[in-house]
């Protein structure tokens, strides 16, 4: 029991407790990576792998350290250094080959089980929560007074697999300019952003004075949450009727319905202008007959 409990909280870090050299990776969270590049192929998954097993491998590793890419881009710290550990590599590696050649498919049919499903999605989601936090205290450190900076490296460092599938689907040849996240972001990604604001003001010290731990836990019972409606209520978007009322209100939506309104106000009359001088000469045409 003592070694299950380890495992756990091994799997389940706190970020005042760990930094990133010893937040090595966990399987069961380089797993759910791999399954949705895996997800992402589609019915072509297992034709792909085979014929092209050098890109499946790389859009693999690129998804697995998508959020360490992805921050040291924007920091300017050395692209390459997520792969300076050489057993992550060698356990992303053996995760990707038995995603997408183990016997039968076994590994990734129990993926799929509901209940695995679900247990993965929420070690996905704490991490998640981990890396957020954890972007934002390294960022904090270097740009103490920025916290759109802040704001920037925890999104990355959480929603990276998002951000990067891009350039992940171009590596297996697919080139879909307008389907990234900054036209259309998804939920996880607006998750991290509210999750990277809250956690840079309370860094700040200035406007949210709450305990870290009970932010913390704040947000990681919402990206739980969020994640396994998703997962057994199918709930897309949480955010989507704020974003509409938002953009109906502050983003030009108000005054374009406004000038709608009046542009078929004019209409209108112009309209009964002209029945009203069509009448008036049919009338004056009778009269003369």
């Amino acid at each position: 029991m003592a070694k299950i409990g380890r495992y756990l909280f091994v799997s389940f870090p706190i970020p005042a407790q760990l930094t990133d050299d010893d937040a090595k990776r966990q399987p069961q969270l380089t797993l759910k990576m791999i399954i949705e590049v895996r997800d992402d192929l589609g019915s072509a998954a297992s034709i792909f792998s085979r014929k092209h097993p050098l890109s499946c491998w790389l859009s693999s590793m690129l998804m697995c350290f998508a959020d360490a890419f992805l921050a040291n881009f924007l920091l300017g710290e050395p692209v390459i250094a997520p792969f300076k550990r050489h057993d992550d590599v060698i356990l992303a590696t053996f995760v990707w080959y038995c995603v997408f050649y183990a016997p039968f498919d076994g590994i990734y049919k129990i993926s799929k089980i509901t209940p695995v499903k679900c247990v993965l999605a929420v070690m996905k989601e704490v991490k998640r929560a981990y890396k957020v936090s954890h972007g934002v205290s390294h960022a904090a450190k270097l740009y103490p007074n920025s916290y759109l900076v802040q704001v920037l490296v925890g999104t990355a460092k959480g929603a990276g697999s998002g951000i990067v599938r891009t350039l992940e689907q171009l590596v297996r040849g697919v080139w879909l300019p307008t389907h990234n996240e900054l036209l259309r972001p998804s939920f996880a990604t607006k998750a991290c952003v509210v999750a990277a604001s809250v956690l840079a003001l309370e860094k700040s010290g200035t406007y949210l004075t709450a305990p870290h731990d009970l932010i913390y836990l704040v947000i990681v019972g919402f990206f739980v949450y969020f994640k396994l409606s998703a997962v057994i209520l199918h709930v897309t978007d949480p955010f989507a009727p704020i974003e509409n009322l938002f953009c109906a209100v502050f983003m030009g939506g108000l005054w374009d319905a406004v000038s709608r309104a009046l542009a078929a106000s004019r209409d209108r009359r112009a309209a009964g202008h002209s029945n009203e001088n069509g009448s008036s000469i049919s009338t004056s045409e009778k009269k003369d007959q």
